[in-house]
């Protein structure tokens, strides 16, 4: 959540920010209103307040004179009642308040880029050449079928459009890929965790998941309880809620989920393949820093994702989003996007944030700094999407028989 102490000191600041990320002038007018309704509600409680001490030390200085103090007791008794009603509206303008501002998205750092949407996302690198064919490259789905690997149609039977059935090999070099992907990040000091695939609504706020994304998400009926989108939730929450020793920081996290998400906002795109499944393996990164630190585990998350491509002879360009094209969480993000070339295009395959202090706020992890408490920064990112590493392994090392070469670094997890 953003510092509301720091948007009602520097608003128009806020404003300017907040606009290059698409956000709307209606919210940040009603955001402004709110902010008016809650200051005049703690002044009219204030100035309530006030007269109450004032009238309650009338009361002991008129019964030391021996004076009738019956008139003013009644006095004091009714502010009483008006002071209860007063700091229900206070109260009531608080919670308004707070209510909007899980609605409003982190701002950018003041180096990211201004643009409207991801035509405006600025190229950083490209590493490693992409593969040239003496044939036409085909795509995942049609290599899929000579090779027998994945099964949309049972997907689809067992479940509805956007699940698929891995078989075989496919089988096999999903859990490669994932065991691959942890010991890569184990050797870069994230220590692995094993967490939980269903978590409450106080997580999923956390990590701000909720309110904003609520279509978003897989519910269970009768339950506060939600099936997550990104390993990224469960790990950062973890510390919800603790004051942590400056001396443990930085904390540095891999995990392998199934993740879930219903795509509410895909409007039909990429309907075809392992592009956009509700249900996916990721490999997820996530780090809990100091604010001075935060930007060299940034930079330490993003070699690594990198990395992982290079070791997997994967072709990919790095990519620096633009504020248009920032996540709700994000303060900055740097896209990895792997070459497909039976789709002749780049598609994202990891995306590394530093969301600085926003998530932090929101789930209250703080850490000690002397005697005093300072929000920690948290960080997150692919490492890898383990269905697109798959289709791009598929695509990068097709042969013209239509058969697959698996990387050297994946053959000894299939054995």
């Amino acid at each position: 959540m953003i510092d509301l102490k720091e948007l009602q000191k520097s608003f128009s600041i806020f404003e300017k920010k907040l606009k290059t990320k698409n956000v709307t002038s209606s919210l940040l007018e009603e955001l402004s209103k709110l902010f008016g309704e809650l200051k005049l509600a703690k002044q009219n409680f204030e100035e309530a307040q006030a007269i109450q001490n004032q009238k309650s030390k009338l009361i002991g200085q008129y019964m030391k004179e021996k004076k009738d103090v019956t008139a003013i007791k009644e006095e004091v008794s009714q502010n009483k009642i008006k002071l209860a009603t007063l700091q229900d509206e206070m109260r009531e303008a608080d919670e308004r308040l707070k209510a909007l501002a899980l609605g409003v998205p982190n701002l950018p750092d003041d180096n990211v880029p201004i643009g409207d949407d991801e035509d405006h996302n600025v190229l950083i690198k490209e590493v490693l050449e992409r593969p040239s064919f003496s044939f036409k490259p085909r795509e995942h789905w049609e290599l899929s079928e000579d090779n027998g690997w994945i099964d949309f149609e049972r997907g689809v039977k067992l479940a509805k459009s956007r699940f698929s059935v891995l078989s075989g090999v496919a089988a096999k070099l999903e859990r490669a890929l994932i065991s691959y992907m942890l010991d890569f990040n184990t050797k870069r000091g994230f220590e692995e965790v094993s967490v939980p695939l269903l978590v409450n609504s106080d997580t999923m706020q956390g990590t701000g998941q909720l309110p904003k994304f609520e279509d978003d998400l897989f519910k269970i009926d009768d339950e506060n309880l939600y099936l997550i989108p990104t390993a990224e939730v469960p790990l950062t929450n973890l510390f919800r809620d603790e004051i942590l020793k400056e001396s443990d920081l930085p904390i540095k996290l891999t995990a392998s989920t199934a993740c879930f998400r219903k795509e509410a906002g895909s409007g039909g795109r990429d309907v075809r393949g392992l592009i956009r499944q509700h249900q996916f393996q990721k490999v997820e990164l996530v780090a809990i820093s100091t604010p001075e630190k935060s930007d060299e585990i940034f930079e330490q998350m993003v070699s690594c994702a990198s990395d992982l491509l290079t070791s997997l002879e994967l072709p990919h360009r790095v990519m620096q989003l633009c504020t248009g094209d920032l996540g709700f969480s994000a303060a900055k993000t740097v896209d990895l996007e792997v070459w497909l070339p039976g789709q002749d295009c780049y598609r994202e395959i990891s995306s590394i944030s530093n969301t600085r202090d926003f998530q932090a706020r929101r789930a209250k992890i703080r850490f000690k700094d002397g005697k005093k408490n300072n929000m920690v920064h948290t960080l997150n990112g692919s490492s890898l999407a383990v269905g697109r590493t798959l289709l791009a392994i598929m695509e990068n090392n097709q042969q013209e028989d239509g058969t697959i070469k698996i990387p050297d670094v994946l053959k000894g997890y299939l054995d």
